[in-house]
């Protein structure tokens, strides 16, 4: 496993620099398996996010993998996935 790991804190942080939060949504509650969209977070604001993701953690993400996760745990599985790859090859 990548001694980098990605948490969901790195998510939220990366989150609120790219895209900040809705009004009335609050990130520090319990977000891990509520939709991306019901968080505010539309198709822009997580390209924006993946971007910063792939430049922070040195990965290239897939085209579909904020299709594919669309809840802040499936994600954060997701880009640890991405991570333990990158130290495997």
């Amino acid at each position: 496993m990548s001694d980098k790991e990605f948490t969901i804190e790195d998510l939220k942080r990366i989150l609120l620099e790219g895209a900040g939060a809705d009004e009335g949504v609050d990130l520090d509650g319990d977000i891990l398996d509520t939709d991306f969209e019901e968080l505010g977070y539309e198709s822009l604001a997580l390209l924006e996010t993946g971007g910063r993701i792939e430049r922070e953690y040195g990965i290239s993400l897939d085209d579909d993998v904020f299709t594919d996760n669309r809840t802040p745990r499936t994600l954060v599985a997701a880009i640890n996935g991405y991570l333990e790859e990158l130290v495997a090859s």
